[in-house]
């Protein structure tokens, strides 16, 4: 198979899978807008943030996936995702929050990558 085929077949699939999260997350945060709210302010975060929240999330998520303003996009989600694994994710002595939390890091390299890269060419605007 071509090369050049394969890379964009590529970035394009990284693009939909990591987009996926965020739009999926900020769809469910409007459905579960009361629990997400009470979860938010119980570590200390104020829910008025919350439709901030599902905003970046949507639309920093659509525009990865269709490829629009990638770089800023993702380097957007980048450090959102990091926050919020430092938020919700650093107790450490549960099992769970640490794969939480060294998951949030893993999808931040990726955004990163994302960051550095581009869009590839398959995209609305392949030069960011």
């Amino acid at each position: 198979m071509n090369k050049e085929i394969v890379n964009n077949l590529s970035t394009l699939v990284g693009r939909i899978l990591i987009a996926i999260i965020f739009i999926m997350s900020g769809y469910n945060k409007i459905g579960g807008y009361e629990g997400t709210q009470g979860f938010m302010e119980s570590v200390g975060v104020p829910g008025l943030l919350l439709p901030a929240v599902i905003a970046v999330e949507l639309l920093a998520g659509i525009a990865v996936l269709v490829g629009y303003q990638t770089k800023i996009a993702a380097f957007l989600l980048a450090g959102f995702t990091l926050l919020t694994a430092i938020i919700f994710h650093s107790d450490f002595a549960q099992q769970m929050q640490m794969a939480l939390f060294m998951k949030n890091f893993a999808i931040s390299g990726g955004l990163l990558l994302l960051f550095v890269h581009g869009p590839g060419q398959w995209a609305v605007n392949s030069n960011n």
